[in-house]
């Protein structure tokens, strides 16, 4: 198996909480934004594609980056937009850093459109764009339990595991 899974994801999600469940089911590396920028500190690749590129050559799961867009023309590569309603994801904020309503949902707000900007500048694209994915899962519907579990079900069934 060398599968490669990208992950992008709006703030508050539970997306991490996912790729960590899959990163154990699979026993594969998850690598995030603060990974990337450690490893980009310590070594000496050209730019952040370069480090991805590189890190993607083994099985592994990418959270954001822009990963989905930097491999779209791997085979082996499997891209995920993990969403949830925008209630259920200020509660979770609240929730995780201990905020109020507010706090957490101008948090929430500030993440998306610092995510969205990003993506943009480096792809040109619209983030969350359906077409740029291969599976969109939203934990409002499924929970978050359920959701590598959906997506160790499918692998099985594709056999890519």
């Amino acid at each position: 198996m060398n599968l490669v899974i990208t992950m992008s994801r709006r703030f508050g999600t539970g997306a991490s909480t996912i790729a960590a469940e899959l990163s154990g089911k699979l026993g594969i590396p998850v690598y995030d934004k603060a990974y990337i920028e450690h490893e980009l500190e310590g070594h000496s690749y050209a730019d952040e594609t370069e480090l991805i590129r590189e890190l993607a050559s083994r099985p592994c799961i990418i959270l954001g980056r822009c990963a989905s867009e930097i491999l779209r023309n791997q085979e082996n590569v499997f891209n995920i937009y993990v969403c949830a309603d925008k209630e259920d994801r200020i509660r979770r904020v609240m929730s995780q850093k201990s905020l109020p309503y507010q706090e957490a949902k101008a948090m929430l707000e500030e993440n998306d459109r610092a995510r969205s900007e990003y993506y943009y500048r480096n792809t040109g694209k619209v983030w969350g764009d359906v077409n740029n994915y291969h599976m969109i899962l939203d934990t409002s519907q499924f929970g978050i339990e359920n959701c590598a579990n959906i997506l160790m079900k499918y692998f099985e069934r594709i056999e890519v595991i």
